[in-house]
């Protein structure tokens, strides 16, 4: 393995890991007893942007993957969400003291998932976590959509059975999450797994007299459900088929939706009361969050396209067949944009996660995803990208410098208080966390906040002064305690970090078209420039390097290098959260 450079300073915005620190010396979440507002911080704050390992197939199962609820911490923080339906935030109160129930939209599993579906998925892990993390048990439910015409479509296209097509990509789906550091949910259920189910509620939404039927289709009435469109604050006249297909000149409103559809000649299909067929998209999820949550639960989540037409269908379907249905949150995510447009696969303007993990570390992916507030767009860029694996690397390279000088001296007294300053640190980004998760979950002011503790713990680790320090170790096993649990409560834990440092190195390589041995000549050749005292060579060599996004570290051991923002990418705007 390459040697691996000591950080002295911050590179870029906040972000931070951990791995076992011994220090333990405070809590997380004071009592709040209003909505908490936004906290400040200082200077320009930029957007964070991932790096995603070529190497996903060899990378390690995070080590909380399959980890159990996290303690309930004491007293637990209150949490403000932005409710869709409101249009406001509100106070998160749960319908079953300590539970919550959360359904997530998944993927309709026709090909690879792209950076836009990583955001969504990114963002409701958070929510699981921070919700464990106060103590709630969380019966988190996200589906596959197996059936459905762009799946029957790509299935058409390349001959394949349209089932097994979905399933493979299902496969897919679950190593991108994997790899991003997405815990699984409590359940995965499938569309093709549930067609009683969904004949059962159309069976009701017909016997209330909310659908028709034509021809061995089910239609939903929206004309039979005045409070269609309260969601999306769409007046009925101005809606759209809510539908994936054209407009059907049989229905009897053009904002009719199909409930199910006949089968036809080559599509998979089922037996129903109005014959074979297949059941249509939104009745999908009203069934399967009715089948594992109930009718009424606490957080129904998606990305923001999601809110019209198949939420709002969700809601008058859901209302119609059980009229107890309710849901206290709608939660939805922004776009990922590219040139201002949202990503996504019927635009033809996505990057798969694959293609982004193939050149960025998937722990960069996630801080870059994390580095903007999750209802806001994030435009796809290179700069932003290459900013958050430069911070990510920064994190983990100060983490990992701490854990050993810990581990080499000892963990220290665990009598021994924690000098005051260090302790004021600690409190105050504790608060910050608290306060920012607490206000709708403000991931980029916790990023922010980060890099307090981390300048202090380089200044311990690195400086003449902060060596000197007394209760030094402490003061250190108390940073990085605080440092890790946050970033374990945000997915941001590596396994190890001398492995992800490795990686980080190698990916920059692969962005560079470089080997190490070339980047190792490239020092040589400029070590001897600087004897020859042929310094226009020297710092020719060091812009060459440095223009690729290699830095070079000079010592009194000698010169390494490490990954950096190339210089041309260094001068770019990379936005503020």
């Amino acid at each position: 393995m390459a040697t691996l450079f000591k950080c002295h300073k911050p590179l870029c915005s906040s972000i931070r890991f951990a791995s076992s620190f011994p220090c333990s010396p405070f809590r997380y979440a004071p009592n709040r007893t209003r909505p908490p507002r936004t906290i400040p911080v200082a200077g320009k704050r930029r957007q964070i942007f991932p790096f995603f390992s070529s190497l996903t197939s060899s990378l390690p199962v995070p080590s909380d993957y399959n980890s159990g609820p996290t303690s309930a911490p004491s007293p637990p923080s209150e949490l403000w969400l932005h409710n869709t339906m409101t249009k406001k935030k509100e106070l998160f109160k749960s319908k079953l003291e300590s539970k919550v129930g959360m359904y997530v939209c998944g993927v309709t599993a026709y090909d690879l998932s792209h950076i836009g579906h990583a955001r969504v998925y990114v963002t409701f892990d958070v929510l699981y976590r921070y919700l464990r993390h106060l103590g709630y048990d969380v019966s988190y439910v996200r589906n596959f959509t197996d059936v459905d015409d762009k799946i029957i479509a790509r299935a058409n296209e390349v001959g394949e059975d349209p089932i097994s097509l979905s399933r493979r990509y299902c496969n897919e789906f679950h190593q991108d999450m994997v790899s991003l550091h997405c815990l699984p949910p409590a359940v995965e259920p499938r569309v093709s797994d549930h067609m009683p189910q969904i004949v059962d509620m159309i069976n009701k939404i017909l016997d209330n007299g909310c659908a028709y039927r034509i021809d061995g289709d089910v239609y939903f009435s929206v004309d039979n459900f005045p409070q269609y469109g309260r969601l999306s604050g769409r007046k009925l006249e101005d809606n759209r088929a809510g539908e994936r297909v054209a407009v059907d000149a049989r229905k009897r409103n053009p904002a009719d939706f199909a409930l199910w559809k006949s089968a036809k000649e080559g599509e998979p299909s089922w037996q129903s009361p109005w014959g074979p067929g297949r059941p249509g998209w939104h009745i999908e999820c009203s069934t399967m969050s009715a089948a594992y949550l109930g009718h009424s639960f606490d957080i129904h989540g998606g990305g923001m396209d999601l809110v019209f037409p198949h939420h709002e269908n969700e809601i008058a379907q859901s209302c119609a067949a059980c009229g107890d249905s309710n849901i206290s949150y709608w939660v939805h995510n922004g776009f990922v944009t590219v040139d201002s447009e949202k990503m996504s696969k019927s635009l033809g303007n996505f990057f798969t996660i694959r293609q982004v993990i193939d050149l960025y570390h998937p722990l960069a992916v996630r801080l870059f995803l994390l580095g903007t507030h999750y209802r806001s767009p994030i435009n796809y860029s290179d700069a932003l990208l290459e900013s958050a694996s430069d911070r990510i690397f920064y994190i983990y390279q100060t983490l990992y410098d701490c854990e050993n000088v810990i581990r080499e001296q000892g963990a220290g007294s665990k009598d021994s208080a924690i000098p005051p300053d260090t302790m004021n640190c600690i409190v105050k980004f504790n608060d910050v966390f608290a306060a920012s998760m607490a206000d709708d979950l403000h991931t980029p002011v916790v990023l922010a906040a980060i890099s307090d503790p981390l300048k202090i713990i380089n200044d311990m680790l690195h400086t003449r002064k902060g060596k000197k320090l007394a209760k030094r170790i402490e003061s250190l096993s108390g940073l990085g305690n605080i440092v890790q649990k946050v970033l374990t409560i945000l997915g941001l834990m590596p396994t190890t970090y001398s492995e992800v440092l490795q990686q980080l190195k190698e990916k920059a390589l692969k962005r560079a078209k470089l080997t190490e041995d070339q980047v190792i000549q490239k020092i040589h050749e400029r070590t001897e420039a600087r004897e020859n005292k042929d310094y226009e060579k020297s710092d020719a060599i060091r812009k060459e390097l440095s223009m690729v996004g290699i830095a070079l570290m000079d010592n009194p051991d000698g010169t390494t290098w490490r990954p950096a923002v190339p210089l041309d990418l260094q001068q770019l705007e990379v936005g503020t959260p």
